[in-house]
C-alpha cells in the first residue's frame, strides 16, 4: 500500500484541467443497462471507481473498454441480475445498477453498498421509490432481492431526514424511464449530475422533464436505445484544486469547469475576501492579504456541498478568526478533525458543527485518511503546512481525483507517492 508524502510551502502556480465528474459518470454508466444498444461515454475519469464500475457491469454481462477518456459498452448475449457483494460493498454508487436491472429485465440482486465511512447512509429512499413503482423488494442475506411483473408510474415523494437523495433520485428515474405511464418524482435531487445522467437518458428515448429541479416527470416508453455522451466536469475537483490555490497563496487557472455548478462555494470565498475571475469554462481566483472567518452549512444543491466541507475545514484552518461549518447532510462527517488537530489545528466539534479557529501555521505530520472527500483536506493542509506530511490509506484519493499528485505537481507542488 502507498502512502502520499507532501513538503508543504510552495505556492502553486500554472494551469489544470479538471477531469470529468465521478458522481455523474457511475450512474450514467449504470444507465447503460436499460439498453441493448451500443453506448459511448466521453469525458471519463480513469479512477478506481470507474474501473469498479466497469467490473460490475461486465459481471452482469456487458462488454465494457476505457480508451483514454471514452468508455465504450456494448452488450452481449449472456445477462445476469446479481451485483456482487465484493464490488457493490466497496462502492456506494454501485447500487444505481438496481433500478436499470429491475427496469429492464424485471428482477434484480443488488447486494447492499458499501464506500466511505461518513455516517450513516441507508438507502430507505432508493427502496421507498422503487416499491412505489411496482418493485416486490426483499431483503435476503445483505442483498436487495428486487422483482417486477411490470413497473407502474406513481407520483413519489422522495424526501427524506436530511433532504434530498441524489443516487435514490437517480435509481428511481432510471427505473420510471421503463415503467407504464407519467411518474413524477417530488422533492427530487437538484444536483447538476442528476441532470447530467438525464441529458444522457433523454438521448437513449427516454421522455423526462423538469431535471435539475425539486419535480421530475417521467413518460415511461417501451424501451431505450444506444446513445453517446460526454461527461460534465467534476465540480469536487474544481473546488479543491480552488482552495489549493487559496490556502497555498498560488495562482491556478482552472480549464473545463461550469462555475455555475460552484456558485455556494464561490459565494462563500467571496466572504472571506478571495477575488474570483471567471468565464463560461474557467475560474481564477485572487487571495487577500487578510482573510475573514465565516460559517459554512452543507445543503443539497444549490447549497453548499457536503463534498467540499472537508477541503473548506483546512483552509478555515489558515483563516484568522473563527469559523463555524454546521454538516446537514452526513452530520458524522467529521473524523478528518482530529487529524487536522494533529497538524496543528485548533478545531472542537460539537455534534453537527465544527467550530474551527485559524491559527498563523499548521505543521506536517503522519496522517491516516478516513474517506474520499477527507483524504484531499488533508492533502490541501499538507500544501500549507511547514515540514513534511504524509497520508496514508491513499487508495482513497484514487476512488474520486485522478492523477491528483500529477496534477499538483504540475503546478510545483513537492508530491510524491511512497511504500508503506
Amino acid at each position: 500500500m502507498d502512502k502520499l508524502v507532501i513538503e508543504g510551502g510552495v505556492k502553486l502556480k500554472g494551469d489544470v484541467t479538471i477531469s470529468g465528474s465521478k458522481n455523474s459518470l457511475l450512474p450514467i454508466l449504470a444507465a447503460t443497462l436499460l439498453t441493448d444498444e451500443p453506448c459511448i461515454i466521453n469525458n471519463a475519469p480513469n479512477l478506481r471507481d470507474t474501473n469498479t464500475m466497469l467490473k460490475i457491469l461486465r459481471s452482469l454481462g456487458k462488454n465494457t473498454e476505457l480508451d483514454k477518456a471514452t468508455v465504450s459498452v456494448l452488450s452481449t448475449p449472456k445477462t445476469n441480475f446479481v451485483a456482487d457483494y465484493k464490488f457493490v460493498s466497496t462502492m456506494r454508487a454501485s447500487f444505481c445498477v438496481l433500478g436499470p436491472l429491475v427496469a429492464k429485465l424485471k428482477k434484480a440482486k443488488v447486494s447492499l453498498p458499501g464506500g466511505c465511512v461518513i455516517g450513516a447512509r441507508p438507502v430507505d429512499l432508493h427502496l421507498k421509490g422503487l416499491k412505489a413503482l411496482g418493485v416486490n423488494i426483499n431483503i435476503e442475506s445483505g442483498y436487495v432481492v428486487a422483482k417486477a411483473k411490470r413497473l407502474h408510474a406513481e407520483h413519489i415523494y422522495l424526501g427524506g431526514e436530511y433532504g434530498s437523495s441524489v443516487l435514490a433520485t437517480d435509481n428511481v428515474m432510471m427505473a420510471a424511464c421503463l415503467a407504464k405511464g407519467k411518474t413524477i418524482i417530488e422533492s427530487a435531487a437538484c444536483e447538476p449530475e442528476v441532470a447530467d445522467l438525464a441529458e444522457l437518458l433523454i438521448k437513449m428515448g427516454a421522455k423526462i422533464k423538469g431535471h435539475g429541479s425539486p419535480i421530475i416527470e417521467i413518460e415511461g416508453v417501451k424501451n431505450l436505445g444506444g446513445a453517446e455522451h460526454t461527461i460534465i466536469p467534476d465540480r469536487i475537483e474544481a473546488g479543491t484544486f480552488m482552495l489549493a490555490s487559496l490556502i497555498t497563496g498560488g495562482d491556478i487557472h482552472l480549464k473545463n469547469v461550469f462555475p455555475y455548478h460552484l456558485s455556494a462555494l464561490i459565494d462563500k470565498l467571496k466572504e472571506t475576501g478571495v477575488k474570483v475571475i471567471s468565464t463560461s469554462k474557467s475560474i481564477r481566483l485572487r487571495r487577500q492579504i487578510r482573510l475573514k472567518p465565516i460559517n459554512i452549512t452543507t445543503l443539497p444543491f444549490p447549497g453548499f456541498p457536503t463534498d467540499m466541507q472537508a477541503q473548506m475545514m483546512s483552509f478555515m484552518c489558515i483563516t484568522p478568526g473563527i469559523s463555524v461549518i454546521t454538516e446537514k447532510i452526513y452530520p458524522d462527517r467529521f473524523m478528518h478533525v482530529a487529524e487536522l488537530n494533529r497538524m496543528g489545528a485548533h478545531i472542537q466539534r460539537e455534534g453537527p458543527h465544527a467550530i474551527v479557529e485559524g491559527v498563523k501555521r499548521l505543521s506536517g505530520a503522519p496522517v491516516m485518511a478516513s474517506d474520499l472527500r477527507a483524504s484531499a483536506g488533508l492533502v490541501l493542509a499538507g500544501l500549507v503546512a511547514t515540514g513534511k506530511t504524509s497520508i496514508s490509506r491513499i487508495y482513497h484519493l484514487e476512488r474520486g481525483y485522478e492523477d491528483l499528485d500529477k496534477k499538483l505537481q504540475a503546478l510545483g507542488a513537492r508530491i510524491w507517492e511512497e511504500k508503506e
